[in-house]
């Protein structure tokens, strides 16, 4: 609602959420509110915001934003296994209506121990990968995995003490590798920023929010490649961070870094 009363009257917001159950919750909300006239809201990935943009008629914006984060929603409410505090499926799908995307399930239990370990490092970096890919192709000759206790019993099994006593959960960086994999994430971010670039106008300005490592590293990187061939001016040369006040009000904000860039005026 901030960004809306920014833009209007006169501006439009598009709006793109993968999840369908999600977006139905934010329609009902808009629906309800001043904005209703003036945001269009599509389920889809923003992998396809090249066409997205088109299809509505959206073409050299003033500005687009990407909030990487994960609602609150899909760990407390979803049911699909994000959160290794709750006993549910391993699914992990953001959009259960892509059949074809494998579950958390499916990579866990079929997998070979080679790629299961690549997934841990590449999309966690899981310094104890090898032991847990090792314990997960120990564990489903004698049972599939198919719920997220059963996962996180077999990663507490496969690491140190020490590891499990740690103010970050011991399962958080294996759970976040399986999602990142599930739903092609970082790939899905590096085309939505070159298709950004592509939409902006002149003096457009692309912000991103992004809530881990693998995240910022690939929008600090393509801005960099951006500002050196001169098709994106750098605003934010650190990326900027939650207060104190804002960590207090929602905590999951102190892991955020966001980063913004302008489209030069010489870009052609």
């Amino acid at each position: 609602m901030a960004i809306m009363e920014r833009i209007v009257p006169g501006g439009k917001l598009l709006g793109i959420e993968w999840d369908s159950e999600l977006l139905n919750q934010l329609k009902f909300k808009i629906q309800g509110s001043r904005f209703k006239d003036d945001v269009i809201l599509v389920n889809d990935s923003y992998a396809n915001l090249r066409e997205i943009a088109k299809k509505h008629g959206f073409s050299e914006v003033d500005g687009i934003f990407f909030d990487l984060g994960m609602s609150r929603w899909h760990l407390e409410e979803a049911g699909r296994g994000f959160s290794f505090l709750k006993d549910e499926p391993l699914d992990m799908r953001y959009s259960c209506q892509e059949f074809s995307k494998e579950t958390a399930a499916e990579i866990v239990n079929k997998s070979s121990y080679d790629e299961l370990v690549r997934i841990l490092k590449e999309y966690g970096e899981e310094k104890f990968a090898k032991s847990i890919a090792a314990a997960i192709v120990e564990a489903r000759k004698r049972n599939p995995i198919k719920s997220t206790f059963q996962l996180v019993e077999i990663i507490k099994n496969s690491t140190p003490f020490w590891y499990r006593r740690r103010r970050i959960h011991f399962a958080t960086k294996t759970f976040q590798a399986l999602r990142i994999a599930v739903n092609g994430e970082l790939d899905n971010l590096r085309v939505g920023l070159q298709q950004a670039e592509e939409l902006l106008k002149n003096k457009g300005r692309i912000a991103v929010i992004s809530f881990h490592s693998l995240e910022d590293r690939i929008v600090k990187n393509f801005f960099k490649e951006s500002n050196k061939e001169k098709r994106l001016n750098i605003i934010t040369k650190k990326p900027i961070r939650a207060g104190l006040a804002e960590i207090s009000a929602n905590p999951s904000a102190r892991s955020a870094k966001l980063r913004v860039a302008e489209k030069t005026a010489f870009n052609f």
